[in-house]
């Protein structure tokens, strides 16, 4: 492998951090970390510091938490990715689903799509005061919380895999 073409391609395309493999709380942490110094160093705005690292945070809990509650041995299938593209940061997660799981995130990725800011606050407000059930990971505000950051709709697809599975990937642009 040539390590150093490699770097010049991340570096023509603007990755400034990609990890893939397993999450754990650990490498979530500690990566947050490193995003959260790396913004700080560039003398970027701090509201901006927090979206990214915020978004970033959301983005690989989401990851884990999935293939977490599916146990899934295919984690080491899941990446994050920081990007520069003109003045706009890109976070991209990708992780494996179950494919019956597509059309219901897909349907509620649109819907967040579809909302202004002062709806995505309402859905947020909304989503605190649901009870949670005894199996729930979290309040469920992890993709509202990124869709309020966000500065554009939300982008996703899902690429089909074997084993009725799909791969899914997000694009959040800060």
């Amino acid at each position: 492998m040539n390590l150093f073409a490699l770097k010049e391609q991340l570096r023509e395309a603007g990755i400034l951090i990609s990890f893939t493999g397993s999450f754990s709380h650990s490498i979530i942490e500690e990566l947050g970390t490193a995003v959260k110094k790396y913004l700080e160093s560039a003398d970027i705005h701090t509201s901006a510091i927090m979206d990214v690292f915020s978004v970033y945070i959301e983005a690989a809990q989401n990851v884990r938490n999935y293939a977490e509650r599916r146990g899934q041995s295919d984690a080491d299938a899941s990446i994050v990715v920081i990007a520069k593209r003109d003045s706009h940061y890109r976070i991209y997660a990708g992780n494996v689903v179950e494919a019956a799981d597509t059309e219901s995130l897909g349907r509620r990725l649109d819907a967040l799509a579809a909302m202004d800011k002062s709806a995505l606050k309402a859905a947020y407000k909304d989503q605190l005061r649901r009870e949670r059930g005894p199996d729930d990971t979290g309040a469920g505000l992890g993709l509202i919380e990124i869709a309020r950051r966000a500065t554009r709709p939300l982008e996703y697809s899902f690429t089909p895999l074997a084993q009725g599975r799909a791969y899914f990937s997000l694009c959040v642009e800060i």
